[in-house]
């Protein structure tokens, strides 16, 4: 009798349409790790310039990096835009409690241009968005005509951050971290 209902389908495995899958993690050698410190210090560098300091040819680097590039390891390669100067100086996190699907809320948060990444996250929230606003009565509408609209967000919690401060050694730490379990 069982046999004949529908299988439920789990809450999450519907966030499955909208989040990346999870990239293996790749086999990488000292050079790899030292060409990927290089590129995140400056992506623009030419390939002859990437060379010289890994004392390799350029096609041999220019093989690399493709290689990274196949495995997912480099993703892309993009400008460090500072929003303050754009006119968005407020960066807002939000935390939101879904009463239903999370895959829609997700994706309804994903058409607010303001919204710059979404977490599924554990806890007490389901999802931690973050924010790029440009004033407190931005915010304010960004809520009141956007975000509270979505059907299926039940409650939300806005923190608004006073000041970033990104690490910069960060990448170089985990690198460190990778060449000594090799």
């Amino acid at each position: 009798m069982t046999e004949d209902l529908p299988k439920k389908r789990s809450p999450l495995a519907a966030i499955a349409d909208v989040v990346s899958t999870p990239v293996a993690p790749a086999a990488l050698d000292a050079i790899d790790l030292r060409l990927l410190e290089l590129l995140v210090q400056d992506a623009r560098t030419s390939q002859r310039g990437l060379a010289r300091e890994l004392q390799m040819s350029p096609p041999a680097v220019g093989d690399r990096i493709a290689r990274l590039e196949r495995l997912g390891v480099i993703r892309g390669y993009r400008a460090d835009i500072d929003w303050a100067a754009l006119g968005f100086p407020m960066q807002v996190f939000l935390s939101v409690i879904a009463a239903t699907d999370q895959a829609s809320i997700i994706r309804a948060l994903h058409a607010i241009p303001e919204v710059e990444e979404v977490s599924v996250v554990t806890g007490s929230i389901d999802l931690l968005a973050r924010l790029r606003v440009r004033d407190q009565a931005h915010l304010r509408a960004i809520l009141l005509e956007g975000i509270w609209q979505i059907p299926g967000v039940s409650r939300t919690e806005t923190l608004l951050s006073l000041a970033e401060t990104p690490r910069k050694d960060f990448v170089q730490g985990l690198i460190a971290e990778l060449r000594e379990e090799r």
